[in-house]
């Protein structure tokens, strides 16, 4: 089932009497898991019928048990096991599997199992999937992401600029928590009439709309030495918001997007965008980074980028170099 599906049979009080929630995305498994708890019961309730318990305090055994029971104060039981990848699986997961057969229609039972995949091969999963709800929170694509902070905008009523779309999915990467977080301090600081624009990101997520990744690349795109220079300096001035190594996966994965274009049959703006992973908006800069980096060039500065890539791990043999150096000499390479 998907996520979406299931937060709308949650709101319309239609539950499941089992949950596992498993994937290396934890963002899904919080929010599906934090949803139940605010659903079922009321404050009233929750003191008699609500059990939350964590994998390395607790056991299969005394959490079947307690699932067993009937609601004392409502329609429903719930227990919600967090952490439940830390249980001692392989000892008591038959006993679970008895449960899972024979399962308590007023006990809803929620295991939030995080940072891996429930092993899909073992009868128990068979199991969870015949009896009731199973959602793999899977990680979220770093080209995905921009995308994802438009359609979360989108859900609450809002709009965000592609550019401040990409502002946030530049600064804050694939930590959809993190990133959910300053969505909703955005939705509580800017007006509900307002599009979310590049001004509203520095001013509440203290990202600069000047001096960011996302500025770089458009500064090389237009080979403007003078402001790609400009930003490269505020780096180096602030190396702890703009650290070597993820300025140079951006850069990298903005070239090979160039490269990509360069090599497309059909550039027209609709094609081009869902090849390229990004939105039209954006489609301009490319036309203008295609035009001032040749083929065989945008090959050498990706070659660049690696070799720096490199440096930054140290596995360069060489004289000692500290980071700013390095984005100096790579930001005159590309550009030269």
């Amino acid at each position: 089932m998907s996520v979406n599906t299931i937060l709308s049979d949650l709101k319309k009080r239609k539950f499941s009497p089992v949950y596992l929630l498993h994937g290396d995305e934890s963002y899904y498994i919080d929010l599906i898991a934090d949803t139940l708890e605010r659903t079922v019961l009321n404050e009233a309730q929750k003191g008699f019928d609500q059990t939350i318990l964590y994998g390395k305090d607790t056991s299969i055994v005394t959490f079947v048990n307690a699932a067993k029971r009937y609601p004392m104060m409502s329609d429903y039981q719930l227990i919600i096991i967090k952490e439940a990848q830390d249980l001692k699986w392989k000892s008591e997961e038959e006993l679970l599997l008895k449960y899972l057969e024979n399962l308590t229609p007023t006990t809803i039972l929620v295991l939030a199992y995080k940072y891996g995949k429930f092993d899909k091969r073992k009868k128990i999963y068979k199991s969870f999937e015949k009896n009731g709800v199973v959602v793999e929170s899977a990680k979220l694509y770093e080209n995905k992401v921009g995308e994802w902070i438009v359609e979360q905008f989108q859900s609450a009523g809002r709009s965000i600029h592609p550019q401040a779309a990409l502002m946030m999915a530049d600064y804050l990467g694939t930590d959809l928590s993190k990133i959910a977080n300053e969505i909703e301090k955005l939705l509580l600081n800017v007006s509900k009439e307002t599009e979310i624009l590049p001004l509203h990101i520095e001013q509440n997520i203290g990202i600069s709309k000047d001096f960011n990744v996302f500025e770089l690349q458009s500064a090389l795109a237009k080979r403007n030495a003078v402001k790609a220079i400009q930003i490269v300096d505020y780096f180096i001035a602030n190396p702890k918001s703009n650290p070597l190594p993820m300025v140079i996966g951006n850069l990298g994965t903005y070239f090979t997007k160039i490269l990509k274009y360069h090599y497309l049959p059909d550039k027209s703006p609709q094609v081009a965008a869902k090849q390229l992973g990004v939105h039209t908006f954006f489609l301009k800069e490319y036309e203008s980074a295609a035009r001032n980096f040749n083929r065989r060039k945008t090959f050498d500065i990706i070659h660049d980028l690696s070799s720096y890539d490199l440096k930054t791990k140290g596995l360069d043999i060489g004289p000692f170099t500290d980071s700013g150096e390095l984005l100096r000499e790579l930001v005159f390479k590309i550009l030269n």
